[in-house]
């Protein structure tokens, strides 16, 4: 099992910036990627951006590249979401997820909102 644990949602003006945690633990040994995804209310849940762990790769949204940027601390386990020049857009719930292979992600936090106001 892995236990993930997101911090860093608030409330914050159009252009501003926050940065989002997420904590893990548990068996991370087993973690081959982490991602941050999205649910907006009536919205379905989106991929915000990812890691693989063994070769560090990144990737991320169209709608947030070059505006979000995903690091991490491996003494830590965790990983990092730095949003920049954020919009009313990226108002929704962030969820951080771990995946044990190349299939589906596996373990899933309990989110964290984030609310921009224009």
């Amino acid at each position: 099992q892995v236990r993930l644990v997101e911090s860093g949602g608030g409330l914050v003006q159009a252009g501003g910036s926050l940065r989002l945690s997420c904590a893990a633990s548990g068996r991370t040994f087993t973690t081959h990627r982490m991602g941050w995804f999205r649910q907006a209310p009536g919205k379905e849940r989106e991929f915000v951006a990812a890691v693989t762990w063994s070769t560090d790769t990144t990737s991320y949204a169209d709608s947030v590249k070059g505006r979000f940027t995903l690091s991490r601390d491996n003494a830590k386990n965790t990983v990092y979401l730095e949003m920049n020049s954020l919009k009313p857009a990226d108002t929704a719930v962030y969820f951080c997820a771990a995946a044990i292979s190349t299939l589906n992600y596996n373990y899933w936090g309990q989110g964290t909102q984030v609310t921009v106001s224009s």
